[in-house]
């Protein structure tokens, strides 16, 4: 069986549902993970690739970038980690006869799930100017239609370069430096969807864009507070951690809209005590309104004022700036308006302050339910405020851990992938290589799309991912696409992007993180960062799905030396055949990897440095770690509606759809749900299993409609729904976005529930 993809697009729209769960992990998953695994796999190479992944001498996983512990289980994998695998390691192939059977309005019609099980790319493909489908096209030709196209723009500005996080440091440093070397900072990336009100935030309040804590430190915490996140699906390896702290002595208050399996109880797979009883995770859930976290911080905060002996003094005096203004506002918190903000009672939020005055080491978590609304930069500051306010950034076991979702997204970003680069990087880059790279901001995701809408951007190329599943605005995005003279897709699956396409399109394949990487220089690793700033060495021993595949870093360098030819004095041909040259550089210019190609020779990697954590050093425009004071703001729910947050299923990593089961929640066999609190639901008139549209509601007065939703009543915080991505990405404007970080606001969506046609 394995290798054979499915035949028929399975109906999402039908799913059977049962109750929640109540605990993640245990053997339901190993049976699971088992399954999927040898479905895609086979039985002997599931057992040899999966004893690899995350191992000293293996491959870093590409599903998220939750750090690996010093000491590794033989299976230091999760449930999740193991479907991504799995489908990178599949024996299903995508030949050209596969492009000859479907023409690309056939593929359009397909669902992503369908499109993703049907296995790895073995060709570059072309989709000629007026064609109807894919055909086979050598590499030497494809690199030529890019270059045709790149060379015929009026401004390299007209050239987009969007990243995915799952690129290594070494292509993301190669594909900046070839992006910048043809003269535009246009380079997009999934950071500007996500964790980009995190780095927003924290630069400004401590200087560094990035979490202040390393894996030991939750191990070390009193107290954690996960918030906005749900670990059991997308971080599943930080339960482990989360188990470990509580055995150690931490408590964990859980902030959440929805209840989650993994926080309440983990039953870790990898011990049998574990395996059989489990371990109890949240000592408190706050069950909070969606969009009401920065109204919970703020009256912390203003109980921490109030509380005498609270404050650590000596750490605000010496270490951080702008606490008078603070004060004041958080002073003048009120208990009402945080109460009708939050959904939560008095007496829940007065427990939460006794187990944060009690607690010496404090941790605050968070990944995209604090990152998507409008507010989340003024919310994360809060969250900052809140650990400044007694010493808990600097302090061992204690401060900020925005939890990234994708390996490598955060190293994409050290590496220079981004739209608005520092002056030194820049002036760094320069001294190196000898070019004057442009100083203009170029377009993140939500600007790129503005430009190829407006026809001022023309040729898209991306590095991995899946841009049009990933964006908002589904309809304007896809619009956009097709309105671009050349779209470029290096990937490794068949995606949604790869059916929505400008006048000409390519799709290269490329190696996976599980595949041998054989040069002339002989056989190569790359390098990642994880969500914690670790660096490490991942290393593929599968032989690659096709001999026709290209690595990533060969992709830039063929790409860079065909585009800038001659006049272009970096060593591409160099960089192609030994990536150990491009560490050298990378060491060169990139603060912190001094002596990068010894380092990373130990097998445990090694940290960044991070000023704020090591020395309580925090180099923001005043010096010191800041205090802030943004007015307190939360989601209006106007009469007779709901507040909808976008979410992953349990079978699905980003746009990644690996099955239609969502295990926790208790739904199978379908994608079109929306959970919606029992209350709510009679209120609306909206019996569980009934079908409804829901319509987004944003001032700009536009209808957006996501047709055919299954209701599920489900024990959300009341007025609160939730409902999957990307099926309700079309409900998010373009310009919906988070103030500062520009970021879509997918997580407070103001929605009218009606009545459907469908079911």
């Amino acid at each position: 069986m394995a290798g054979k993809p499915p035949q028929n697009d399975p109906v999402q729209d039908a799913p059977q549902v049962t109750g929640p769960k109540h605990a993640a992990a245990g053997l339901p998953a190993v049976g699971h993970t088992l399954r999927v695994a040898q479905r895609q796999m086979g039985v002997r190479r599931t057992a040899l690739t999966l004893l690899r992944v995350n191992q000293k001498d293996g491959f870093d996983c590409p599903g998220c970038a939750w750090p690996e512990p010093e000491h590794r289980h033989t299976a230091e994998f999760c449930e999740n980690g193991a479907k991504a695998v799995a489908e990178e390691a599949t024996l299903r192939r995508v030949t050209p006869d596969f492009f000859a059977a479907h023409p690309v309005a056939d593929l359009a019609t397909r669902s992503g799930y369908w499109l993703g099980q049907q296995g790895r790319l073995t060709h570059p493909v072309y989709l000629a100017e007026g064609a109807d489908r894919y055909e086979a096209v050598s590499w030497e030709r494809a690199f030529g239609i890019v270059a045709e196209e790149l060379t015929a723009l009026a401004s390299p500005d007209e050239a987009l370069f969007y990243t995915s996080g799952r690129t290594s440091n070494e292509a993301a440093f190669l594909y900046q430096l070839f992006a910048r070397e043809f003269g535009t900072n246009n380079l997009p990336d999934c950071s500007n969807m996500c964790h980009e009100s995190s780095g927003s935030a924290l630069n400004e309040t401590i200087g560094v864009g990035k979490g202040s804590v390393l894996l030991d430190d939750l191990h070390r915490a009193d107290l954690i507070i996960v918030a906005g996140q749900n670990p059991g699906t997308n971080h599943p390896r930080m339960l482990s951690a989360l188990e470990k702290a509580k055995s150690d002595g931490a408590r964990i208050i859980t902030v959440n809209p929805l209840p989650e399996a993994g926080t309440e109880r983990f039953k870790n797979p990898q011990t049998p005590r574990g395996m059989l009883r489990g371990a109890a995770l949240t000592d408190l859930f706050l069950q909070i309104r969606i969009g009401g976290d920065q109204a919970l911080f703020r009256l912390l905060n203003k109980l921490i004022l109030d509380t005498e002996g609270a404050v650590d003094e000596t750490f605000v005096a010496e270490h951080t700036h702008g606490y008078e203004e603070f004060a004041e506002a958080a002073r003048a918190a009120d208990w009402d308006e945080t109460l009708t903000a939050t959904g939560l009672t008095r007496a829940q939020i007065e427990e939460a302050l006794g187990m944060v005055l009690a607690s010496e080491r404090t941790i605050v978590c968070w990944a995209m339910g604090l990152t998507q609304h409008k507010h989340s930069v003024p919310t994360i500051r809060e969250v900052v405020n809140f650990l400044l306010l007694r010493g808990n950034i600097g302090r061992p076991g204690a401060g900020v851990c925005p939890v990234r979702g994708h390996s490598n997204v955060q190293g994409d970003r050290t590496m220079g992938i981004f739209e608005r680069p520092a002056p030194a990087f820049l002036d760094a880059l320069e001294r190196e290589f000898g070019f004057a790279p442009p100083r203009g901001h170029g377009h993140d995701v939500v600007r790129a799309i503005r430009a190829m809408r407006d026809g001022k951007a023309k040729v898209f190329f991306a590095m991995g991912g899946n841009f049009v599943s990933a964006s908002p605005d589904t309809e304007v995005t896809e619009a956009a696409m097709r309105r671009a003279r050349l779209t470029v897709h290096v990937s490794t699956k068949l995606n949604r992007s790869h059916a929505v396409t400008g006048a000409r399109a390519l799709i290269l394949p490329t190696l996976g993180r599980t595949e041998r990487d054989l040069q002339a220089g002989g056989e190569q690793f790359v390098t990642v960062e994880d969500s914690m700033g670790m660096v490490h060495a991942s290393r593929g021993r599968l032989e690659p799905a096709s001999e026709h595949l290209l690595s990533e870093p060969a992709i830039v360098c063929r790409l860079a030396r065909r585009v800038l030819g001659e006049a272009s004095r970096t060593p591409w041909e160099e960089f192609e055949k030994d990536y150990a040259t491009v560490r050298d550089r990378i060491a060169r210019v990139v603060p912190g990897f001094d002596d990068f190609n010894t380092r990373v020779a130990d097998p445990a990697g090694f940290a960044l440095p991070h000023a704020p954590r090591d020395e309580r050093r925090f180099p923001t425009a005043t010096g010191k770690a800041n205090f802030t004071a943004a007015p307190v703001e939360h989601p209006e729910l106007p009469e007779g509606r709901l507040l909808l947050q976008t979410l992953r299923s349990h079978d699905q990593y980003n746009t990644t759809i690996y099955g239609l089961d969502d295990r926790y929640r208790g739904i199978r066999n379908g994608r079109r749900v929306v959970l919606v609190n029992p209350e709510d639901a009679r209120e609306l008139g909206l019996a569980d299993g009934s079908y409804t549209d829901l319509v987004s509601e944003w001032k700009d007065g536009v209808e957006r409609r996501a047709a055919g939703f299954r209701v599920v009543h489900y024990p959300t915080a009341r007025g609160c729904a939730a409902a999957y991505y990307p099926e309700t990405n079309v409900l998010v404007p373009l310009d919906a976005t988070a103030d500062t970080s520009n970021t879509p606001a997918s997580k407070s969506v103001v929605v009218r529930l009606e009545q459907s046609a469908t079911g």
